[in-house]
């Protein structure tokens, strides 16, 4: 079984038409921090890692290649998704405000949640679904 050093052995991975505005936004409006970005030959990211204490999102530009034909775009699909990245994080409230603030499409509003913790979901400028709150499923109950 692998043992990483840091973080997680589960990494979502996303790809954006505007890599590199994705990720700016990403940092300001939900707090990710750029680990790595390297950029690739037409003006987009071939590859990039942000981070979240002790998580990681790795993301790129969106490419017409063998990987990039297996995923769609919210928008190719109604809008829809077959999977949401889930963040923990200390202070949902404080956190949801500031998504909310800086344009993050809300979903389901901020909501105490009845199995601990409070939560919320959103989209990101390009139809991407996430999830935030403050419940840790780590945690004992």
């Amino acid at each position: 079984m692998p043992n990483p050093t840091h973080g997680s052995t589960l990494i979502p991975s996303l790809r954006y038409r505007d890599a590199h505005a994705m990720i700016d936004w990403l940092c300001r409006a939900f707090g990710f921090e750029r680990h790595a970005v390297y950029d690739d030959d037409a003006g987009g990211v071939a590859h990039a890692q942000l981070t979240y204490g002790h998580g990681m999102l790795m993301l790129g530009s969106v490419r017409d290649d063998a990987f990039g034909r297996r995923m769609a775009q919210p928008d190719e699909i109604g809008g829809r998704e077959t999977q949401c990245t889930c963040v923990v994080v200390a202070d949902c409230k404080a956190h949801y405000d500031h998504a909310r603030a800086t344009g993050a499409e809300i979903v389901d509003a901020y909501q105490e949640k009845d199995y601990g913790g409070a939560g919320y979901s959103c989209r990101d400028p390009e139809g991407h679904l996430w999830w935030f709150g403050s419940y840790d499923p780590w945690q004992p109950a």
